[in-house]
């Protein structure tokens, strides 16, 4: 799970921080809300609503990428139900996880879909045909294409993973629901941007969009009363 105080070492970031510009800490969020607002003077009566911005990052792996699976399209609660009895069982690693009975992934609560997800995942990593640890390492655009070369893992799962788990800068996952809706929000919109819409007006927060995308996240929070960030 993630811990926005960053209580593990950040030596898993410090490898990229050498090949590109990431985020890693809370200066970072901080420096990029100073520029988005230079970018976009729109933004800063946003960053005034929002309070603070979560960092909300999370070791690269298994655990990371398996957490964000399970809270794709279900409320939070539900997601952190199942999630609280995937880590009771045991260390979330492909691995563990590739090596758990039918009967025991069963009681977890997950879709049929998600259940296979998983496994697939799993036992990719776990037999050596897909090294999660590292794809951070890879331009984004690269990297969202090996992992959604994965079964039953989309453009949202791997945005989401390279946001929070690599801490990659300029990502914005417009297909969000809670984002295109804070948007919207924001902006006085008659309605929800649809996802290339939305793509398009984030290009202006360019290079720092996954800090826009935090920053929207905490609007739609302090506004929703309601916390809709993946579970990472």
């Amino acid at each position: 799970m993630a811990s926005s105080a960053m209580l593990f070492d950040k030596r898993p970031w410090e490898r990229l921080k050498g090949l590109m510009d990431i985020i890693r800490d809370h200066s970072d969020i901080e420096a990029g809300l100073d520029a988005l607002v230079r970018l976009d003077p729109r933004l800063e009566a946003i960053v005034e609503a929002s309070g603070p911005v979560p960092l909300r990052l999370s070791r690269p792996g298994f655990e990371g990428l398996a957490s964000i699976i399970v809270s794709q399209m279900v409320s939070r609660a539900s997601a952190e139900a199942i999630w609280r009895r995937i880590t009771a069982v045991g260390p979330v690693t492909a691995a563990d996880y590739a090596a758990l009975s039918p009967d025991v992934v069963a009681t977890f609560g997950l879709s049929r879909v998600k259940a296979a997800t998983l496994l697939n995942l799993s036992t990719a990593i776990s037999e050596g045909r897909f090294d999660l640890d590292t794809i951070g390492e890879f331009e984004t655009a690269e990297a969202i294409r090996r992992i959604t070369a994965l079964p039953g893992i989309g453009p949202w799962t791997a945005e989401v993973y390279l946001m929070f788990s690599s801490g990659h800068r300029d990502i914005f996952p417009a297909g969000d629901v809670a984002l295109q809706a804070a948007v919207a929000h924001a902006f006085g919109l008659e309605a929800r941007p649809l996802a290339k819409n939305l793509a398009s007006m984030a290009e202006l927060w360019s290079p720092w969009r996954s800090v826009a995308a935090r920053l929207f996240w905490a609007y739609y929070a302090a506004k929703m009363r309601r916390s809709v960030t993946p579970l990472v």
